[in-house]
Parts: C-alpha cells; sequence; structure tokens
C-alpha cells in the first residue's frame, strides 16, 4: 500500500507530493477538480470535511489534513534520524525551521483565501475589492518580513536544504515572478533552488510551469 494524495497541481498539494517525492515514499495522486468544484462534492467531502485541498490518506487508512502538520508527521516517520530533511530536536535550527514553518503555515498561507475569494470573507459584494486589497498588501509584506531574515545562502538554513523549504519554496510560486524577484530577491533565489532540486525536476514544473 501507498500513500493517495489528494490534490491539484500548482496548489498545496505540491507541498506534499514534493516531500513525499524527496524521502521516496511510494504515492499516487487523486487529482481533484478544483475548477469544476469537486472538492465540494460528496465524494471528497467524505474524505475531508472541510473541502479543503490537500488530504493524505496513509497506508493505513488515517487521513491527514492541514500541509504542516501532515509535513512534520511524515517526517516523523521517514526522515533519517541524522536529519537529513530537517535539522535534530533542540537544535537551534530545528527552532528556525519550525519559525518559519509556522509562519508560513499561519501568516502566509491563509492569505490566499482572502486574495482568491474575497467575497467569502467581505460582507457584502461592495467589499470584496478592499479584503482583496488589504489581503494582497499584507501578504506581500509578510513575504518582505520573511525575506529581510533570510540570510546568503540559498536556503532557510544557509547552505543547507530542509523541508520548510519545500513549504516556503511552494507558497512563493503565487507570487508574480517579476515582483517575486524585484522585492523578495532571497525569497525568489530559495524559490529557484528549490525548484533545481534533482529530486523534483519531474513534478515541480508540472506544478508551476511558468517558474
Amino acid at each position: 500500500m501507498s500513500y493517495v494524495l489528494f490534490g491539484v497541481n500548482g496548489t498545496g498539494s505540491s507541498i506534499l507530493e514534493a516531500l513525499l517525492t524527496e524521502l521516496g515514499e511510494p504515492y499516487e495522486v487523486s487529482f481533484i477538480d478544483g475548477a469544476a468544484g469537486a472538492h465540494r462534492e460528496p465524494a471528497y467531502t467524505a474524505v475531508n470535511p472541510q473541502r479543503k485541498i490537500p488530504t493524505l490518506v496513509t497506508p493505513e487508512g488515517e487521513t491527514l489534513t492541514e500541509s504542516a502538520a501532515v509535513l512534520l508527521t511524515l517526517l516523523e516517520r521517514h526522515d533519517d534520524d541524522d536529519g537529513r530533511l530537517l535539522p535534530a530536536a533542540g537544535t537551534p535550527e530545528r527552532a528556525q525551521a519550525l519559525r518559519w514553518l509556522f509562519f508560513s503555515a499561519g501568516e502566509l498561507y491563509p492569505m490566499v483565501e482572502f486574495i482568491d475569494y474575497p467575497e467569502r470573507m467581505a460582507p457584502d459584494e461592495a467589499s470584496a475589492p478592499v479584503v482583496k486589497d488589504r489581503a494582497d498588501s499584507l501578504w506581500k509584506e509578510r513575504w518582505r518580513v520573511l525575506d529581510g531574515e533570510l540570510g546568503d545562502g540559498p536556503f532557510l538554513l544557509g547552505e543547507e536544504f530542509c523541508a520548510v523549504d519545500l513549504h516556503l519554496g511552494a507558497l512563493s510560486r503565487w507570487l508574480d515572478r517579476t515582483w517575486r524577484v524585484e522585492n523578495v530577491p532571497k525569497v525568489a533565489r530559495l524559490s529557484d533552488a528549490v525548484a533545481a532540486r534533482p529530486a523534483l525536476e519531474e513534478i515541480w514544473p508540472r506544478h508551476f510551469p511558468k517558474g
């Protein structure tokens, strides 16, 4: 049995597909037609009542959601003891990796729904553009915060790649490339370094063909 990942190209499921690929764990992708609203149909709601992407079903039949939580679960189960994809517990590097993983999951990721679907958040139709503009401003402001904290290495922790780079690299692809390069160059460098990972040479272009 293998993992089953319910996903849509270019969404948060790219994070988990990339991690499973880096870990060398067998998986299959059950593609959801998000444009047609298949994630809101009973078949998918039975898997994930939140009706969001991604969802991962383990070989044992467990249902896992929330990309950051799933990422940590997969690392706990499959990463090498030497911290190949996440620094060892108790180290400063581990603390920084977790700091920015939860920043990505809690401060960056949620803004996308406000930007893409402002009508869900606005009190009325007329207010939706205001919600969208404010969310987009906050989204970019938070990317600038991250960019200001990154060092000179290509990855979050410098020269060493870690799994959190996958989370940040995927989310950064939702920024306009020109804006990314001009306004958050260290984030752009991290994003490109993730895209250049040998293990991801087949799946990353499928998720992010425009770079």
